[in-house]
């Protein structure tokens, strides 16, 4: 279904994720809901193994956990996630039948080379999931900041409009910068707890 970037109540799902190399062995996701007039209308918690392969699954299964018919977009604060745990963005979309975008907000020369050096067992698989996400296109945003997406279920112009409804300054919209800080605090209290 596609999404309807003029229409008044549109939903954002914004999912961000915290973790320490060396200190557990899952990361904190954590997601919130919220409404084009950025009001805070739920949220989610999950986790992904660092270094694993269950990113992908992690957020579908946060989606399903809010139990809504209501979201109409995923934001992810990267698709390349706790220590190269890589999601799928086109099966999230397939799964939940929801317009996805991934976002990352420097340059890069790629992750290939970190790949190799940091999965000598399977680097040809992580590569391939690496492969599969796509190049990331720069946008700019009505604040005058850049970032980078990749996208499935919308288009450039679609996702760079979604973008500009949810972000009040800077590069980060804000269903992503309050799920990081929840992210993290969630980390902090788990790591903590161990």
């Amino acid at each position: 279904m596609p999404v309807k970037v003029e229409k008044r109540g549109i939903r954002a799902l914004g999912v961000a994720e915290s973790f320490r190399v060396g200190t557990l062995k899952r990361s904190c996701l954590a997601g919130v809901v919220m409404r084009a007039d950025l009001v805070v209308d739920g949220f989610v918690f999950g986790s992904a193994t660092i270094g694993g392969d269950d990113a992908t699954d992690a957020v579908v299964g946060m989606f399903y956990r809010l139990e809504r018919n209501d979201i109409n977009v995923i934001m992810l604060r990267g698709v390349i996630i706790s220590f190269f745990n890589i999601v799928d963005l086109e099966k999230v979309y397939l799964s939940t039948g929801v317009p996805v975008i991934g976002l990352t907000f420097e340059e890069s020369e790629g992750l290939e080379e970190h790949i190799k050096h940091h999965f000598p067992q399977n680097w040809q698989h992580k590569l391939q999931q690496y492969r599969k996400v796509g190049e990331r296109k720069k946008v700019m945003l009505k604040t005058g900041s850049t970032l980078f997406i990749r996208a499935a279920g919308l288009n450039e112009k679609q996702a760079t409009q979604i973008l500009n409804r949810f972000t009040l300054q800077g590069a980060v919209p804000e269903p992503v910068r309050l799920a990081h800080l929840l992210a993290h605090t969630k980390y902090m209290w788990d790591a903590e707890a161990h």
